[in-house]
């Protein structure tokens, strides 16, 4: 029987997204039959702002063996992870796009029935954190996904000081890139394993 695959689809400028979605990878390696698919959505930024600014350049040389996905991935996955920065408390204009292009995906019902859960990354402890993850699922639900998120049973809900939300993963940056901590690590992979398992169990 093939293995069941979760897509973790993201976009990330400065790389804290990246680093969580790797983190993801490794919770959905953590589950018998399941496999990760790792991509990331198309950029919209102009080749040059990237060049000219080694922020921006540095992270988008850490993701250069990612590949860019397609709506067509959708096709092909199980459950599905969606991991965008925030943008004024909503998701990145990338994401937006992406999504924005799936309406065949929809008429079909490609989606529907299975399992999907959505990690942020802000600046700011109150930056948007929740607003982005929530507004980010409304497309979700149109597309009759299944909504996954972390419940309390996970003690570093209670412990975090920067990111983590019942409502999926969060990391809080700061500016630029800056390493996740340990609650935020957890919670990551928490999010992975139970998309794959719900995944496999729906599947």
């Amino acid at each position: 029987m093939a293995k069941t695959k979760v897509l973790v689809l993201y976009y990330s400028m400065y790389g804290n997204i990246f680093t969580m979605a790797n983190e993801i990878v490794k919770g959905i390696k953590q589950v018998n039959d399941a496999e990760p698919v790792l991509k990331q959505v198309p950029d919209l930024l102009p080749e040059e702002i990237i060049q000219n600014n080694l922020a921006i350049k540095q992270a988008k040389d850490m993701q250069k063996d990612v590949p860019i996905a397609k709506v067509s991935d959708l096709r092909d996955c199980d459950g599905l992870i969606i991991g965008t920065p925030t943008r004024y408390g909503n998701m990145c204009a990338q994401v937006k796009n992406f999504l924005d292009q799936t309406g065949k995906i929809w008429e079909e019902g490609v989606l529907i029935g299975k399992p999907a859960g959505i990690f942020t990354s802000t600046a700011t402890l109150h930056g948007g954190q929740e607003t982005t993850i929530i507004s980010t699922m409304i497309p979700l639900f149109h597309h009759g996904m299944i909504i996954v998120g972390v419940p309390y049973s996970v003690k570093e809900l209670f412990t975090t000081k920067t990111g983590g939300t019942p409502y999926g993963p969060s990391h809080v940056s700061g500016l630029g890139l800056n390493p996740l901590s340990e609650e935020e690590i957890y919670i990551s992979k928490f999010l992975g394993k139970r998309v794959a398992e719900i995944a496999i169990k729906l599947k």
